[in-house]
Protein backbone atom coordinates (compact mmCIF):
# COMPACT_ATOMS: atom_id res chain seq x y z
CA UNK A 1 0.00 0.00 0.00
CA UNK A 2 1.27 3.19 -0.73
CA UNK A 3 1.04 6.85 0.94
CA UNK A 4 -1.48 7.43 -2.09
CA UNK A 5 -3.92 4.95 -1.55
CA UNK A 6 -4.11 5.84 2.27
CA UNK A 7 -5.06 9.34 0.84
CA UNK A 8 -7.58 8.27 -1.08
CA UNK A 9 -9.18 5.72 0.96
CA UNK A 10 -9.20 8.88 3.78
CA UNK A 11 -10.85 10.91 1.19
CA UNK A 12 -13.22 8.70 0.55
CA UNK A 13 -13.55 8.11 3.84
CA UNK A 14 -14.54 11.90 4.74
CA UNK A 15 -16.14 12.09 1.59
CA UNK A 16 -18.86 9.55 2.39
CA UNK A 17 -19.21 11.15 5.59
CA UNK A 18 -22.61 13.94 5.70
CA UNK A 19 -21.62 15.14 9.19
CA UNK A 20 -17.70 15.78 7.86
CA UNK A 21 -19.11 17.57 4.79
CA UNK A 22 -21.78 19.36 6.88
CA UNK A 23 -19.13 21.31 8.99
CA UNK A 24 -16.25 21.55 6.08
CA UNK A 25 -18.81 22.52 3.28
CA UNK A 26 -22.24 23.68 4.37
CA UNK A 27 -21.83 25.09 7.64
CA UNK A 28 -19.04 27.54 6.41
CA UNK A 29 -20.46 28.20 2.92
CA UNK A 30 -24.25 28.70 4.89
CA UNK A 31 -22.38 31.51 7.74
CA UNK A 32 -20.70 33.26 4.92
CA UNK A 33 -23.60 34.04 2.29
CA UNK A 34 -25.26 34.86 5.61
CA UNK A 35 -22.46 37.76 6.33
CA UNK A 36 -22.06 38.03 2.93
CA UNK A 37 -25.71 39.00 2.64
CA UNK A 38 -26.04 41.41 6.02
CA UNK A 39 -22.62 43.72 5.61
CA UNK A 40 -23.55 43.49 1.34
CA UNK A 41 -23.58 47.92 0.56
CA UNK A 42 -21.85 48.61 4.28
CA UNK A 43 -19.47 50.70 2.30
CA UNK A 44 -22.32 53.00 0.75
CA UNK A 45 -24.87 55.15 1.39
CA UNK A 46 -28.42 54.63 1.21
CA UNK A 47 -29.83 57.63 -1.06
CA UNK A 48 -33.38 58.10 -1.47
CA UNK A 49 -33.72 60.14 -5.00
CA UNK A 50 -37.00 62.03 -6.21
CA UNK A 51 -36.29 62.75 -10.11
CA UNK A 52 -37.89 66.15 -11.10
CA UNK A 53 -41.47 66.00 -12.71
CA UNK A 54 -40.42 67.07 -16.06
CA UNK A 55 -36.91 66.37 -16.41
CA UNK A 56 -34.61 67.29 -19.02
CA UNK A 57 -31.52 66.09 -20.51
CA UNK A 58 -29.68 67.88 -17.84
CA UNK A 59 -31.78 66.61 -15.05
CA UNK A 60 -31.63 63.37 -16.37
CA UNK A 61 -27.90 63.21 -16.58
CA UNK A 62 -28.07 64.57 -12.94
CA UNK A 63 -30.10 61.93 -11.94
CA UNK A 64 -27.44 59.11 -13.87
CA UNK A 65 -24.81 60.09 -12.00
CA UNK A 66 -26.10 59.81 -8.68
CA UNK A 67 -27.56 55.96 -9.64
CA UNK A 68 -24.31 55.69 -10.84
CA UNK A 69 -22.21 56.98 -8.14
CA UNK A 70 -20.10 54.11 -6.37
CA UNK A 71 -20.31 55.05 -2.69
CA UNK A 72 -24.33 55.47 -3.29
CA UNK A 73 -27.00 52.90 -2.98
CA UNK A 74 -30.19 54.83 -4.34
CA UNK A 75 -33.47 54.14 -4.68
CA UNK A 76 -36.23 56.19 -6.87
CA UNK A 77 -39.50 57.49 -5.49
CA UNK A 78 -42.23 58.76 -6.81
CA UNK A 79 -43.21 61.75 -4.82
CA UNK A 80 -41.31 63.72 -2.04
CA UNK A 81 -43.65 62.23 0.73
CA UNK A 82 -42.85 58.48 0.16
CA UNK A 83 -39.13 59.37 0.33
CA UNK A 84 -39.07 61.54 3.59
CA UNK A 85 -41.46 58.21 5.05
CA UNK A 86 -38.58 55.86 3.98
CA UNK A 87 -36.41 58.47 6.09
CA UNK A 88 -38.20 59.01 8.96
CA UNK A 89 -38.27 55.10 9.26
CA UNK A 90 -34.39 54.91 9.04
CA UNK A 91 -34.26 53.26 5.70
CA UNK A 92 -32.33 55.75 4.32
CA UNK A 93 -29.37 58.29 4.94
CA UNK A 94 -30.62 61.32 3.00
CA UNK A 95 -32.86 62.14 0.48
CA UNK A 96 -31.96 64.05 -3.06
CA UNK A 97 -34.66 65.94 -4.57
CA UNK A 98 -33.43 66.88 -8.11
CA UNK A 99 -35.38 70.50 -9.23
CA UNK A 100 -38.22 70.32 -11.30
CA UNK A 101 -37.27 73.52 -13.32
CA UNK A 102 -33.35 72.30 -13.58
CA UNK A 103 -32.65 72.40 -17.41
CA UNK A 104 -34.57 75.98 -18.05
CA UNK A 105 -32.79 77.54 -14.35
CA UNK A 106 -29.26 75.84 -15.93
CA UNK A 107 -30.05 77.34 -19.34
CA UNK A 108 -31.15 80.54 -17.95
CA UNK A 109 -27.31 81.09 -16.36
CA UNK A 110 -29.29 80.91 -13.10
CA UNK A 111 -28.26 79.39 -9.44
CA UNK A 112 -29.77 76.09 -9.09
CA UNK A 113 -29.83 74.29 -5.34
CA UNK A 114 -30.34 70.76 -4.83
CA UNK A 115 -32.25 69.78 -1.86
CA UNK A 116 -30.69 67.24 0.55
CA UNK A 117 -32.91 65.75 3.26
CA UNK A 118 -31.16 64.07 6.09
CA UNK A 119 -32.89 63.10 10.09
CA UNK A 120 -31.17 65.18 12.26
CA UNK A 121 -30.26 62.20 14.46
CA UNK A 122 -29.11 60.20 11.48
CA UNK A 123 -25.17 59.27 12.06
CA UNK A 124 -24.66 58.62 8.65
CA UNK A 125 -26.78 61.38 7.08
CA UNK A 126 -23.85 64.08 6.92
CA UNK A 127 -21.34 61.39 5.17
CA UNK A 128 -24.28 61.12 2.60
CA UNK A 129 -24.33 64.92 2.00
CA UNK A 130 -20.83 64.79 1.53
CA UNK A 131 -21.04 62.26 -0.76
CA UNK A 132 -23.89 63.64 -2.85
CA UNK A 133 -22.30 67.27 -2.49
CA UNK A 134 -19.10 65.44 -4.76
CA UNK A 135 -21.18 63.99 -7.58
CA UNK A 136 -23.15 67.04 -7.80
CA UNK A 137 -20.35 69.35 -7.99
CA UNK A 138 -18.90 67.22 -10.63
CA UNK A 139 -22.23 67.25 -12.61
CA UNK A 140 -21.85 71.30 -11.87
CA UNK A 141 -18.46 71.50 -13.27
CA UNK A 142 -19.76 69.85 -16.84
CA UNK A 143 -22.25 72.39 -16.84
CA UNK A 144 -19.85 75.26 -15.91
CA UNK A 145 -17.38 74.96 -18.84
CA UNK A 146 -20.48 74.44 -21.06
CA UNK A 147 -22.11 77.80 -20.44
CA UNK A 148 -18.31 79.32 -20.65
CA UNK A 149 -17.68 78.01 -24.14
CA UNK A 150 -21.03 78.86 -24.86
CA UNK A 151 -20.64 82.23 -23.66
CA UNK A 152 -17.32 82.42 -25.66
CA UNK A 153 -18.32 81.14 -28.83
CA UNK A 154 -22.03 81.85 -28.96
CA UNK A 155 -23.09 78.44 -30.24
CA UNK A 156 -26.28 76.27 -28.39
CA UNK A 157 -25.95 75.53 -24.89
CA UNK A 158 -26.45 71.66 -25.71
CA UNK A 159 -24.23 71.67 -28.52
CA UNK A 160 -21.33 72.77 -25.76
CA UNK A 161 -22.59 70.51 -23.07
CA UNK A 162 -21.65 67.70 -25.44
CA UNK A 163 -18.14 69.25 -26.07
CA UNK A 164 -17.95 69.20 -22.17
CA UNK A 165 -18.84 65.89 -21.54
CA UNK A 166 -16.69 64.75 -24.34
CA UNK A 167 -13.55 66.36 -22.76
CA UNK A 168 -14.27 64.66 -19.12
CA UNK A 169 -14.02 61.46 -20.89
CA UNK A 170 -10.76 62.08 -22.80
CA UNK A 171 -9.15 64.00 -20.50
CA UNK A 172 -6.77 62.43 -17.84
CA UNK A 173 -8.74 62.84 -14.36
CA UNK A 174 -6.65 64.84 -11.46
CA UNK A 175 -6.33 62.36 -8.73
CA UNK A 176 -5.63 63.05 -5.17
CA UNK A 177 -3.80 60.86 -3.18
CA UNK A 178 -3.15 60.52 0.97
CA UNK A 179 -0.38 59.24 2.31
CA UNK A 180 0.42 58.81 5.74
CA UNK A 181 4.24 59.66 6.88
CA UNK A 182 5.92 56.89 9.10
CA UNK A 183 2.73 55.49 9.07
CA UNK A 184 0.29 52.69 7.55
CA UNK A 185 -3.93 50.79 7.58
CA UNK A 186 -4.00 47.35 9.75
CA UNK A 187 -7.38 46.99 8.61
CA UNK A 188 -9.13 45.17 6.32
CA UNK A 189 -11.87 46.74 3.65
CA UNK A 190 -15.42 47.46 4.69
CA UNK A 191 -17.92 45.05 4.54
CA UNK A 192 -17.75 41.50 3.27
CA UNK A 193 -13.96 41.88 1.74
CA UNK A 194 -13.16 42.33 5.57
CA UNK A 195 -15.18 39.10 6.78
CA UNK A 196 -14.00 36.27 3.77
CA UNK A 197 -10.56 36.45 4.58
CA UNK A 198 -10.88 36.06 8.06
CA UNK A 199 -13.71 33.63 7.79
CA UNK A 200 -10.78 31.53 5.72
CA UNK A 201 -8.17 31.18 8.37
CA UNK A 202 -11.05 30.61 10.98
CA UNK A 203 -12.85 28.35 9.48
CA UNK A 204 -9.99 26.01 7.60
CA UNK A 205 -8.64 25.67 11.32
CA UNK A 206 -11.49 25.05 12.66
CA UNK A 207 -12.38 22.37 10.83
CA UNK A 208 -8.90 20.75 10.58
CA UNK A 209 -9.11 20.22 14.27
CA UNK A 210 -12.38 18.83 14.05
CA UNK A 211 -10.92 16.50 11.22
CA UNK A 212 -8.66 14.88 13.76
CA UNK A 213 -11.57 12.99 14.90
CA UNK A 214 -11.48 10.79 11.53
CA UNK A 215 -7.97 9.81 12.70
CA UNK A 216 -8.94 8.91 16.24
CA UNK A 217 -12.33 6.75 14.98
CA UNK A 218 -9.66 5.29 12.60
CA UNK A 219 -7.03 4.27 15.45
CA UNK A 220 -10.13 2.97 17.62
CA UNK A 221 -11.46 0.77 15.35
CA UNK A 222 -8.32 -0.86 14.03
CA UNK A 223 -7.90 0.16 10.57
CA UNK A 224 -3.84 0.78 11.19
CA UNK A 225 -3.28 -2.35 13.50
CA UNK A 226 -4.73 -3.74 10.57
CA UNK A 227 -2.79 -1.78 8.18
CA UNK A 228 0.46 -2.21 9.73
CA UNK A 229 -0.02 -5.62 10.04
CA UNK A 230 0.83 -6.04 5.71
CA UNK A 231 3.71 -4.42 4.96
CA UNK A 232 2.65 -1.22 5.45
CA UNK A 233 5.39 1.29 7.53
CA UNK A 234 3.77 3.51 9.53
CA UNK A 235 5.32 6.57 7.78
CA UNK A 236 3.58 5.39 4.72
CA UNK A 237 -0.22 5.84 6.81
CA UNK A 238 1.60 9.22 8.83
CA UNK A 239 2.52 11.15 5.23
CA UNK A 240 -0.71 9.29 3.74
CA UNK A 241 -3.31 10.46 6.12
CA UNK A 242 -1.20 14.34 6.08
CA UNK A 243 -1.49 14.74 2.23
CA UNK A 244 -5.72 13.50 2.30
CA UNK A 245 -5.91 16.54 5.14
CA UNK A 246 -3.96 18.92 2.79
CA UNK A 247 -6.13 18.45 0.14
CA UNK A 248 -9.54 19.30 2.22
CA UNK A 249 -8.07 22.18 3.94
CA UNK A 250 -6.99 23.45 0.59
CA UNK A 251 -9.93 22.76 -1.21
CA UNK A 252 -11.94 24.10 1.79
CA UNK A 253 -10.54 27.52 1.09
CA UNK A 254 -10.94 27.56 -2.52
CA UNK A 255 -14.65 27.17 -2.14
CA UNK A 256 -14.59 29.95 0.33
CA UNK A 257 -12.38 32.14 -2.16
CA UNK A 258 -14.52 31.26 -4.91
CA UNK A 259 -17.77 32.04 -3.32
CA UNK A 260 -15.98 35.61 -1.99
CA UNK A 261 -14.93 36.13 -5.68
CA UNK A 262 -18.25 35.36 -7.91
CA UNK A 263 -21.16 36.03 -5.21
CA UNK A 264 -19.72 38.92 -3.54
CA UNK A 265 -17.27 40.63 -5.69
CA UNK A 266 -14.19 40.43 -3.09
CA UNK A 267 -10.81 40.84 -4.74
CA UNK A 268 -8.35 38.45 -3.39
CA UNK A 269 -5.02 40.80 -4.36
CA UNK A 270 -2.05 39.04 -6.32
CA UNK A 271 -3.25 35.74 -7.25
CA UNK A 272 0.05 34.44 -6.84
CA UNK A 273 0.27 35.72 -3.13
CA UNK A 274 -3.03 34.65 -2.43
CA UNK A 275 -1.91 31.08 -3.21
CA UNK A 276 1.10 30.88 -1.53
CA UNK A 277 -0.80 32.20 1.74
CA UNK A 278 -3.57 29.79 0.73
CA UNK A 279 -1.38 26.73 0.79
CA UNK A 280 1.08 27.83 3.69
CA UNK A 281 -2.65 28.44 6.24
CA UNK A 282 -3.60 24.81 4.76
CA UNK A 283 -0.54 23.14 5.75
CA UNK A 284 -0.75 25.26 8.95
CA UNK A 285 -4.46 23.57 9.86
CA UNK A 286 -3.56 19.88 8.20
CA UNK A 287 -0.83 20.20 11.28
CA UNK A 288 -3.30 21.18 13.83
CA UNK A 289 -5.84 18.74 12.28
CA UNK A 290 -3.48 15.29 12.71
CA UNK A 291 -1.73 16.76 15.94
CA UNK A 292 -5.22 16.55 17.46
CA UNK A 293 -5.52 13.12 16.00
CA UNK A 294 -2.83 11.88 17.34
CA UNK A 295 -3.16 13.40 20.56
CA UNK A 296 -7.00 13.12 21.58
CA UNK A 297 -8.32 9.74 22.83
CA UNK A 298 -12.11 9.87 21.71
CA UNK A 299 -13.76 11.45 18.72
CA UNK A 300 -16.07 12.87 21.07
CA UNK A 301 -13.24 15.29 22.65
CA UNK A 302 -11.92 16.57 19.36
CA UNK A 303 -15.68 17.58 18.93
CA UNK A 304 -15.86 19.25 22.38
CA UNK A 305 -12.39 21.11 22.58
CA UNK A 306 -11.33 21.15 18.81
CA UNK A 307 -13.95 23.83 17.94
CA UNK A 308 -13.73 25.75 20.95
CA UNK A 309 -9.66 25.49 20.67
CA UNK A 310 -10.33 26.89 16.94
CA UNK A 311 -12.62 29.62 18.41
CA UNK A 312 -10.37 30.96 21.00
CA UNK A 313 -7.19 31.13 19.08
CA UNK A 314 -9.20 32.92 16.13
CA UNK A 315 -10.39 35.55 18.33
CA UNK A 316 -6.75 35.93 20.18
CA UNK A 317 -5.21 36.04 16.72
CA UNK A 318 -7.75 38.95 15.24
CA UNK A 319 -10.45 36.53 13.28
CA UNK A 320 -13.25 38.55 15.20
CA UNK A 321 -11.99 42.01 15.32
CA UNK A 322 -9.10 43.70 14.19
CA UNK A 323 -5.72 44.06 15.76
CA UNK A 324 -5.40 47.31 15.82
CA UNK A 325 -8.34 48.04 17.86
CA UNK A 326 -6.98 45.62 20.85
CA UNK A 327 -4.13 47.01 23.47
CA UNK A 328 -0.73 46.52 22.65
CA UNK A 329 0.29 43.81 25.26
CA UNK A 330 -3.14 42.17 23.17
CA UNK A 331 -2.17 42.46 20.19
CA UNK A 332 1.40 41.21 20.94
CA UNK A 333 0.25 38.33 22.74
CA UNK A 334 -2.72 37.70 19.75
CA UNK A 335 0.91 37.19 17.37
CA UNK A 336 1.79 34.18 19.72
CA UNK A 337 -1.11 32.02 17.47
CA UNK A 338 -1.15 31.56 13.60
CA UNK A 339 -3.97 33.22 12.99
CA UNK A 340 -2.56 36.77 13.57
CA UNK A 341 0.02 36.15 10.98
CA UNK A 342 -2.49 35.08 8.62
CA UNK A 343 -4.88 38.79 9.25
CA UNK A 344 -1.93 40.59 8.95
CA UNK A 345 -1.10 39.08 5.40
CA UNK A 346 -4.38 39.10 4.06
CA UNK A 347 -4.45 42.99 5.26
CA UNK A 348 -1.19 43.20 3.29
CA UNK A 349 -2.56 42.21 -0.59
CA UNK A 350 -6.44 43.39 0.11
CA UNK A 351 -5.55 46.51 2.00
CA UNK A 352 -2.59 47.74 0.60
CA UNK A 353 -2.19 45.74 -2.88
CA UNK A 354 0.91 43.64 -1.70
CA UNK A 355 2.63 41.24 -3.54
CA UNK A 356 4.34 38.12 -2.52
CA UNK A 357 7.64 39.87 -1.20
CA UNK A 358 5.11 42.40 0.81
CA UNK A 359 4.19 39.07 3.28
CA UNK A 360 6.88 37.74 2.86
CA UNK A 361 7.83 37.44 6.38
CA UNK A 362 4.15 36.60 7.59
CA UNK A 363 4.89 33.87 5.26
CA UNK A 364 7.77 32.44 6.80
CA UNK A 365 6.17 32.76 10.60
CA UNK A 366 3.44 30.55 8.87
CA UNK A 367 5.77 28.29 7.26
CA UNK A 368 7.76 28.01 10.84
CA UNK A 369 4.27 27.27 12.20
CA UNK A 370 3.39 24.62 9.72
CA UNK A 371 6.69 22.71 9.94
CA UNK A 372 6.69 22.96 14.14
CA UNK A 373 2.99 21.60 13.32
CA UNK A 374 3.36 19.07 10.92
CA UNK A 375 6.45 17.31 12.56
CA UNK A 376 5.21 17.29 16.06
CA UNK A 377 2.44 15.87 14.83
CA UNK A 378 3.97 13.41 12.34
CA UNK A 379 5.77 11.93 15.62
CA UNK A 380 3.10 11.70 17.49
CA UNK A 381 0.85 9.92 15.28
CA UNK A 382 3.68 7.90 14.31
CA UNK A 383 4.26 6.91 17.84
CA UNK A 384 0.28 6.54 18.70
CA UNK A 385 0.50 3.75 15.82
CA UNK A 386 3.25 1.86 16.62
CA UNK A 387 2.47 1.74 20.23
CA UNK A 388 -0.18 -0.06 21.60
CA UNK A 389 -1.50 -1.17 18.23
CA UNK A 390 -2.15 2.60 17.54
CA UNK A 391 -4.95 3.10 20.17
Amino acid sequence: MTALAVTGATLARVLRDRTALFFMVLLPVAIIVVIGVTVSGFDQFRIGLVPAAQAGPVARELTSDLQEAPGLRTRTYDTPDDARTALRRAELDAVVMVPNGLDADVRAGRSVSVPVLVEPSGSAGHGAVSSVSAVVAEHAARLQAARFASDETGGPFDDTLALARTAERTASPIVVRSETVNGQSDFLPLGYSYSTPTMLVLFVFINALAGGAAIVQTRRTGVYARALAAPVAARTLVFGETIAYLLLAVLQSLLIVGIGALAFDVAWGDPLAAGALVTVWALVGTGAGVLAGALFRTPEQVHAIGPALGIGLGMLGGCMWPLALVPDWLRSAGHAVPHAWAVDAWTTLLSRDGDLAAILRDLGVLAAFATALLTLASLSLRHRLTTSAGA
